[in-house]
């Protein structure tokens, strides 16, 4: 067999999540995800590990930026062919890419002003990574394809999702490569999702695979009990309004908000939180929203059941910056969730320059957070941050909720890898910080006696 594999992103990492797969004369691209660690962006401008003439296919396995935040660069840069995902994931990775092009321009422009006014010049100052038409053109090359579906992208090389419950429309990919009488399956694991989570379906079984490679950004933990998140969120609101400020949720708006929006409903309802104002401040999250009703097909059995119970009367989605920007000037405790989910762009920013220095409000983070963000400084315990180019102290209440992740802890990546039938050749353990990524690699190989490799940035391996 002749087959490469390239890890070009989330290599002892979170971010920029980007694998190339060689076999066949073809080249074919899994994930191109945007990398958000401050020390990290610049690779977002680095030449791609193929030329977009000879890149035959993209295979995008969920939503999420840092997963398909690059698409459009690829486009901008001459990429045509196919993007390969389920049909959830082509609706979601449209709104995240045109979000993300939005805050690319106007940060670009910020930026530009403010180092005008400074008398000094950054990188890619006058430029966007790409802009709004980049992501639309992004868009239009999307091939949605049906879980479990079996489809040849290339000569021998077959793909077939796998539902995996991290965020509406996410899959495992496994790519079967068919060359005269051998077969390889790789199964690349995109981001695993948990049981017994709301709203959507459990992660399915992923079967035979001779080479896989799973992510691991919780590879050294184990989350809170599910059960635990509403009494932590009622205490949370309840001292909140008590104290007089504000609760500020930072928040992915791709399921993250949704789950928020449903546990609130919740509480609400069984009137175990004071009876707040919530406002969405995400223009992407209420987009997000109507995929959401476009795809009930995804949910489980119990979200359908409660959806026709749980009222949010008191829900408001901002959309207009002028509105975004008059939260600031309400009187009296309100809970304002906004984007991103890592501090890193977005409204979010203005929302914490706000409250931050506020001792009666509180931070409240129900996401991971990547090293290197603004989210990991804050929730890390820096005493001083800087946002939107100014220096804040952190005086506001820090809180977090990790029943609230949508991403599989150490045990239940392991009880995920469980449904593998047989040893697979080799396990790459990928898309962690180096602590976790090293963790689950040992964890793998005491408990399952599996080969693996935590392969690093730009490394080539072959597959036998």
């Amino acid at each position: 067999m002749e087959i490469k594999l390239g890890f070009y992103g989330a290599a002892k990492n979170v971010t920029g999540s980007c694998y190339l797969l060689q076999a066949n004369g073809a080249n074919v691209m899994i994930d191109c995800g945007l990398y958000q660690e401050h020390n990290l962006k610049e690779r977002n401008w680095k030449p791609f590990p193929v030329s977009t003439d000879n890149l035959d296919a993209v295979i995008l396995t969920h939503g999420h930026l840092d997963h398909c935040g690059r698409i459009p660069r690829l486009v901008a840069e001459g990429y045509n062919g196919p993007v390969y995902s389920t049909n959830a994931t082509a609706d979601i990775a449209r709104i995240v890419m045109l979000d993300c092009a939005k805050i690319n321009e106007e940060d670009a422009e910020f930026k530009r002003l403010r180092h005008e006014r400074e008398g000094r010049k950054g990188p890619h100052d006058d430029e966007p990574l790409y802009t709004q038409e980049d992501a639309e053109d992004a868009a239009k090359l999307f091939v949605p394809l049906d879980y479990n579906r079996r489809l040849e992208i290339a000569e021998g090389i077959e793909i077939q999702f796998i539902q995996v419950g991290h965020i509406l429309g996410a899959a495992a990919c496994r790519v079967t490569v068919t060359q005269g009488d051998e077969r390889r399956v790789i199964v690349f694991s995109g981001d695993v999702g948990r049981w017994d989570m709301p709203i959507l379906q459990d992660p399915e079984a992923v079967g035979p695979a001779d080479y896989l490679l799973i992510e691991s950004t919780y590879g050294n933990r184990v989350h809170g009990e599910t059960s635990d998140i509403p009494e932590e969120l009622a205490r949370i609101v309840t001292e909140t309004e008590q104290a007089g400020g504000n609760l500020v949720i930072p928040s992915f708006a791709v399921e993250r908000t949704q789950e928020l929006l449903y546990f609130l409903a919740l509480l609400s309802k069984e009137n175990r939180i004071p009876h707040l104002r919530i406002y969405v401040d995400s223009p992407m999250a209420s987009k997000v929203n109507t995929i959401f009703v476009r795809h009930p097909y995804l949910f489980d059995s119990e979200t359908i059941k409660l959806a026709k119970t749980l009222k949010v009367s008191n829900v408001s989605i901002v959309r207009s910056s002028t509105d975004s920007k008059s939260l600031n000037h309400i009187k009296g405790s309100v809970i304002i969730i906004s984007g991103s989910g890592m501090c890193t762009g977005g409204r979010i920013k203005h929302h914490l320059c706000h409250n931050i220095s506020r001792p009666e409000c509180t931070v409240l983070f129900v996401g991971y957070q990547a090293a290197n963000t603004l989210g990991r400084e804050i929730l890390d315990g820096k005493k001083s941050v800087r946002i939107l180019g100014e220096e804040y102290d952190v005086n506001a209440r820090i809180e977090r909720i990790s029943g609230f992740s949508a991403h599989a802890d150490q045990n239940e990546l392991l009880r995920w890898m469980d449904s593998i039938p047989e040893k697979p050749r080799k396990v790459f353990v990928t898309h962690g910080e180096p602590d976790a990524a090293e963790a689950l690699s040992e964890r793998i190989r005491e408990t399952k006696g599996w080969e693996t490799l935590v392969p690093n940035f730009n490394q080539i391996v072959k597959l036998d």
